[in-house]
Parts: structure tokens; C-alpha cells; sequence
């Protein structure tokens, strides 16, 4: 699983999620891309599960770029604890998804074959996305279908 091999800071706040992505809304590598749609946080193993996908059905053909990074710990505290005692132990990493924020590009393989592995990547992430292409993207404003 991705993580940071260290930090500055063991635990963090929440955060907000509010407003549209400014960074990272542009494919800048491959040909086509899975857009996020919806504000949300990823899981490590969520963006692994993605990665797996689209490698598979591409059979290690062309090249996959995962664009987000979960530099997020979120805790928790153990079941049947009471309130109080302080914030729980970092259970698992996130990584904060803004609305416009391309997170995975592909290139190097056909367009029907990177649709369709894209399309197998975007079931096993939690929020809805959009499958683009570099020509979709101009001005770096997802354009709605």
C-alpha cells in the first residue's frame, strides 16, 4: 500500500473538502484519464485495487500513471471505548480528492482498451468519475457530457 515513509506530524485534522480541484486537473502524461466528479477521501488500497485493475486488462502493455498520493493518516479508536482519552491510532492513509482532480492517466495502449480498462479502475474507487481523454480536457475544465 502507498504511504509516506515519514511525517512531519503523526495525526491530522479532518479538513474540508469544499471547492473544485486547482492542481492536478489537467492529463499532463498519458492519453486518456479518470476525473473525479464528487469530493472524497481515497484509501490506499482503494487506489491499489485501481491500479491492479487497469494493469490486468492492459496485460502490462502501455503505461499507467497514478496521480494522488494518500499523505492523509485517519484514526480511530477501538470499538467499545468510551469518550475522552485522547484521538485513536492511525488506522489507514487517504488521499484528499477534490472535484476536477484527474487521478489516474494511461497511454501507450488503444483507445477502446484504455476506456475500457479506465471503466474497470472507476468501480473500485468510492466516488463517481468520469473517463477522459486529453482532447476533453482543454482549458483544464472538465467539459460535461
Amino acid at each position: 500500500m502507498l504511504m509516506p515513509k515519514r511525517v512531519k506530524h503523526r495525526k491530522q485534522f479532518r479538513g474540508s473538502m469544499a471547492g473544485k480541484a486547482t492542481r492536478g486537473n489537467t492529463i499532463s502524461y498519458g492519453d486518456y484519464g479518470i476525473v473525479c466528479l464528487e469530493p472524497c477521501w481515497i484509501k490506499s488500497n482503494q487506489i491499489e485495487a485501481a491500479r491492479i485493475a487497469m494493469t490486468r486488462y492492459i496485460k502490462r502493455g502501455g503505461k499507467v500513471w497514478i496521480k494522488i498520493f494518500p499523505d492523509k493518516p485517519v484514526t480511530t479508536k477501538p470499538l467499545g471505548t468510551r469518550m475522552g482519552s485522547g484521538k485513536g491510532s492511525t488506522e489507514y492513509w487517504v488521499a484528499v480528492v477534490k472535484p476536477g482532480r484527474v487521478m489516474f492517466e494511461i497511454a501507450g495502449v488503444a483507445e477502446e482498451t484504455a476506456r475500457e480498462a479506465l471503466r474497470l479502475a472507476t468501480h473500485k474507487l468510492p466516488c463517481k468519475c468520469k473517463i477522459v481523454s486529453k482532447a476533453d480536457l482543454e482549458g483544464g475544465v472538465a467539459n460535461e457530457e
